[in-house]
């Protein structure tokens, strides 16, 4: 089952897609893709309701967040009233380590984006500030990283012994699924998610639309 876990809608600040182009998109290129989580910027969205989306199109669509620390930019996963009471998801300045720890303890799960990227990404605090406890995954493929950059979070993980996801990082409608994450089970929920994630039975790949493969 292959998920997109990293994408923007028109509700972050900077999205210019809306949740029914990307599906439209999905289904119109035939993207081997199960589904996506939005991940809005410094929020969560609890307001809208995609399941008449997901019945239209046969797609899961989760909600989740990233978030801003002094590391960079962090996924949190199941994201509860207990996790939203733990830090402000509004700040740029939150503590990693707080992060990890809140979301571990809320039975959520933190994992730094794009770690490659310069200042907003983990690896280069992590040489300059020293290794922070609790880090366990980081997006090892994003679908918006320059040159470089995914290979350094590739090499960054392989040091550390940090599982790796996917996802496309997309702001606009064409650039959904270009990276995503292949599960060994089946995700039918933001629970079901979380809980693959914790078992670590996942793994980064890149997408190609069928037309593309054959």
């Amino acid at each position: 089952m292959i998920l997109d876990l990293h994408s923007h809608s028109i509700a972050s600040d900077d999205g210019r897609a809306k949740v029914e182009n990307y599906c439209q998109w999905i289904e119109r290129r035939r993207l081997p893709l199960a589904g996506l989580v939005l991940t809005e910027h410094r929020q969560f969205d609890d307001a809208s309701d995609y399941r008449a989306l997901e019945d239209r199109y046969g797609l899961l669509i989760l909600k989740a967040s990233e978030v801003e620390t002094e590391y960079g930019h962090v996924l949190v996963f199941g994201v509860n009233d207990d996790l939203r009471a733990a830090f402000d998801f509004a700040r740029i300045d939150n503590r990693l380590e707080i992060v990890l720890e809140a979301a571990k303890r809320c039975g959520a799960v933190a994992v730094p984006c794009h770690p490659g990227r310069p200042k907003v990404g983990l690896c280069a605090h992590w040489e300059t500030r020293g290794p922070v406890p609790g880090v366990t995954i980081v997006e090892t493929l994003n679908g918006g990283s320059r040159e470089g950059e995914n290979e350094l979070a590739e090499r960054y993980a392989e040091r550390e012994g940090w599982r790796r996801i996917g996802g496309s990082d997309s702001h606009i409608v064409s650039h959904i699924g270009r990276c995503a994450t292949r599960f060994d089970d089946p995700i039918r929920d933001i629970d079901s998610l979380v809980a693959a994630l914790g078992a670590g039975r996942f793994d980064a790949c890149r997408v190609a639309a069928p037309d593309a493969l054959a």
